[in-house]
């Protein structure tokens, strides 16, 4: 069947709707992607002997065994599958090698890494990694382990571990914007001695809002081009 061709009166405003629609949908796409969010917080690590795996529980949950190593990175992150890993091996021999073990007490490596400029609070400048053997308490936790060696700690209400060594001075878990580096104000943070709360692995998980998303616009455009095509068929019955 022969194909009617659509009159050149609406050639014009179609294209130029089609354009529009392209437009806009570049500009919003653009922005979401712009102001995708990571979180500024500390991270929490288990060493298997040789690599870093995320810790699947908090440092206060945690009751590590003589001759572990656990590791601390503070960086930004969206989520755990792109945080950044301690850069210190996860080597108790290495760490440990100065502290003798010692009836009733057992030693947990542990490596502490800052993080760098780039992941830095405004005006704040972190500290060279390092690490530490600290020897406790057989039943210790991964956080009374850090306190033993790492204070001052600092903890906000929610018992997400905001400082270790004081670093950084403020903020805690905060959202960061992806497109200007800026920081959105957290929840007042309070100072404690790092014995009784420390679940560093916590922290938001908001919504990112970066603006539609790719399904909505979508969905908009799909139904905007329906329109146009029903319009076209409408007047190419007449």
């Amino acid at each position: 069947m022969r194909r009617t061709p659509v009159p050149a009166r609406l050639r014009a405003p179609v294209v130029a709707l089609l354009a529009a629609l392209v437009a806009a949908s570049a500009v919003l796409l653009g922005a979401g992607s712009a102001e995708a969010a990571g979180y500024r917080y500390w991270s929490f690590w288990d060493g298997n002997g040789k690599n870093w795996e995320y810790a699947t529980q908090g440092p206060s949950l945690l009751r590590p065994d003589d001759g572990a190593v656990q590791g601390f990175r503070f960086a930004v992150s969206e989520d755990s599958g792109d945080a950044a890993q301690p850069r210190r091996a996860p080597d108790f021999g290495a760490i440990c090698a100065d502290t003798p073990s010692k009836d009733g007490r057992k030693r947990v490596a542990l490596v502490i890494d800052p993080g760098t400029a780039a992941d830095a609070p405004d005006g704040e400048k972190p500290p060279a990694p390092r690490t530490a053997c600290a020897q406790v308490a057989p039943d210790a936790s991964s956080a009374e382990a850090l306190a033993a060696v790492a204070k001052p700690l600092r903890y906000d209400s929610s018992a997400m571990l905001c400082a270790i060594s004081g670093y950084p001075k403020s903020g805690c878990g905060e959202q960061v914007s992806g497109d200007s580096g800026s920081a959105k104000p957290s929840a007042p943070a309070k100072t404690t001695d790092g014995q009784e709360k420390a679940d560093g692995q916590e922290k938001a998980e908001e919504g990112d809002g970066g603006g539609p998303s790719v399904g909505l616009l979508v969905g908009i455009g799909a139904v905007l081009l329906l329109g146009v095509a029903a319009v076209v068929q409408a007047r190419r019955r007449r």
